[in-house]
C-alpha cells in the first residue's frame, strides 16, 4: 500500500481514499477562476498547519504581496507568518521571471529544490510554464525534466493547468500523460450563475471515487460534498463523467 499525503481539503482526501500517493505529480485543471490556485495553496497551508510539513510554492502569475493578500482573503491567516518562518518559500514572478534566459533560472531552481528538506511543491501554472518553450520537444524535455527532480527530491507536487474548455474530456495534452494523477475543477453553466464540481479523473498506484462531485469556494477554501444534499445546488444535477471506483493500477 503507497503512503498518502492528505490535502486536508474536506471531501477530496476521502475522494482520493485518503490523500495523494506521496512524491506523485499530479495535474490540477480547470478553466480560469475554477479555483486552482486557491486549491494549491490550501494544499500547501494545510500541509504545515497540520502535519509539520513544509512548502514550496512558484507562481509565474503573480507577486508575493498578491499571493499573500489572496491567501489572507480566503481565510489562510497564518500564511505570512509561515512564509516568514521559512515553512512555505515562495518563488514569485519577479523571482522566476528575473533573468533573461529562462532555461538557466530554471536549472538554477532546479538545483534549489534537489537541496531542500521541503515536502510539497505547487507550481501556479504550467501553461505559463510550457509558454516560454519555442516546441514541443523543448517542453517535453524540461516537463519530464522538472517532474523527476521533483520526485527525486521527495516532493509531492500539485501542478495547475488553464482548461479552455468546460467539459474536461475535450482537451487532452502532453501533460496529461506525464503527470501522475488529474484533477479537473468544473464550472457547468446554470442560468445567470455556475455550479463548481471536482472529477479525479486519474491516480496511478491507488483507487480512486471517479464521479463527479459538487465543490464550493468559501471562507476556508475548498469544500467539496461527496453527497449532493450538502450542497446548495443552483442548477440540475451534475453532469457524470464515469462511476464507482477506478481500479489499482
Amino acid at each position: 500500500m503507497p503512503e498518502l499525503v492528505e490535502t486536508g481539503i474536506e471531501g477530496l482526501d476521502s475522494i482520493l481514499n485518503g490523500g495523494i500517493v506521496k512524491n506523485a505529480a499530479v495535474l490540477i485543471s480547470g478553466n480560469p477562476g475554477t479555483g486552482k490556485s486557491i486549491l494549491g495553496m490550501q494544499y500547501l497551508y494545510n500541509g504545515v498547519k497540520d502535519h509539520g510539513d513544509g512548502g514550496i510554492y512558484l507562481t509565474f502569475e503573480e507577486s508575493q504581496a498578491d499571493i499573500e493578500e489572496a491567501a489572507l482573503s480566503i481565510g489562510f491567516e497564518q500564511w505570512p507568518e509561515f512564509v516568514e518562518n521559512g515553512d512555505i518559500k515562495v518563488y514569485d514572478k519577479r523571482t522566476l521571471l528575473r533573468d533573461g534566459d529562462f532555461s538557466g533560472t530554471l536549472d538554477r531552481i532546479l538545483d534549489d529544490l534537489q537541496s531542500t528538506d521541503y515536502d510539497r511543491l505547487v507550481l501556479d501554472s504550467l501553461t505559463m510554464f510550457q509558454l516560454f518553450f519555442e516546441d514541443e520537444k523543448e517542453q517535453r524535455h524540461y516537463l519530464l525534466k522538472f517532474i523527476d527532480i521533483l520526485k527525486d527530491s521527495g516532493l509531492t507536487s500539485l501542478l495547475t493547468t488553464e482548461q479552455s474548455a468546460i467539459f474536461p474530456e475535450t482537451e487532452i495534452g502532453l501533460e496529461n500523460f506525464l503527470t501522475d494523477g488529474n484533477i479537473y475543477l468544473v464550472q457547468s453553466p446554470a442560468g445567470s450563475t455556475s455550479n463548481r464540481y471536482v472529477w479525479v479523473a486519474k491516480m496511478r498506484k491507488q483507487s480512486i471515487k471517479n464521479s463527479m462531485f459538487p465543490m464550493e469556494i468559501t471562507q476556508g477554501g475548498l469544500k467539496i460534498y461527496e453527497q449532493a444534499a450538502g450542497f446548495s445546488m443552483v442548477g440540475e444535477s451534475a453532469p457524470f463523467f464515469g462511476g464507482g471506483e477506478q481500479p489499482e493500477r
